[in-house]
C-alpha cells in the first residue's frame, strides 16, 4: 500500500512554520505547524479546537473566502491544515493566515460557533489559550524566510 504524502516527510526535520504539504489538482494543502513534531509540546484539545473555530472563521471571511476549501486541526496536535485553490499564491496564503492569527490575538468576544447548536463540543473552547498559541505562532510566522514544500524538507 502506498504511503500518504504527509507520512513521507521526515518529521524529525520539521519545525514550526508553514509548509506546502501537497497539491492535488487545483487544491493546495498548507500545513501550519504551531509545534515541532514529537517534542512532547503539543496543542491541547481546547487550544486546537478554539484556534480552529477562530482561524476557520477569519479565513472564510477574508478576501480569499471563495478560494478556501478547508481549515482544520491535525490529529497529532502540532497544527492545522489549510486548503485553498491554487489561484491563491503561497505569499497570499501566508498573508491571510498571518492576518487571521493577528485577528485572533486581538479578538475580544465570544468564540465563533460557541454554542450547543453550532458545535458538537462547545464547552471545550478557551479563547485565552488560543490567543497564547496564536501569539507564539505569530512569532514563528514572522521569522519564516519562506514557505517550504515537503520535498525541500526531506532534502535538508
Amino acid at each position: 500500500m502506498q504511503k500518504i504524502k504527509s507520512f513521507q516527510v521526515d518529521h524529525r526535520k520539521l519545525g514550526e512554520g508553514m509548509y506546502i504539504s501537497r497539491i492535488d489538482g487545483d487544491i493546495v494543502t498548507y500545513d501550519l505547524r504551531f509545534k515541532k513534531p514529537n517534542t512532547g509540546d503539543f496543542l491541547t484539545n481546547a487550544e486546537l479546537h478554539t484556534v480552529e473555530h477562530m482561524l476557520a472563521t477569519f479565513t472564510r471571511n477574508s478576501d480569499i473566502a471563495d478560494e478556501v476549501v478547508y481549515f482544520g486541526p491535525m490529529g497529532c496536535q502540532t497544527g492545522f491544515y489549510f486548503l485553498v485553490r491554487d489561484s491563491v499564491t503561497p505569499e497570499k496564503a501566508y498573508s491571510v493566515i498571518k492576518d487571521a492569527v493577528k485577528k485572533t490575538i486581538e479578538y475580544d468576544g465570544e468564540v465563533f460557533g460557541a454554542s450547543e447548536i453550532e458545535c458538537g463540543n462547545y464547552r471545550n473552547l478557551e479563547l485565552e489559550a488560543a490567543k497564547k498559541a496564536c501569539s507564539e505562532y505569530l512569532e514563528t510566522l514572522e521569522s519564516v524566510e519562506k514557505i517550504m514544500d515537503y520535498d525541500e524538507v526531506n532534502s535538508l
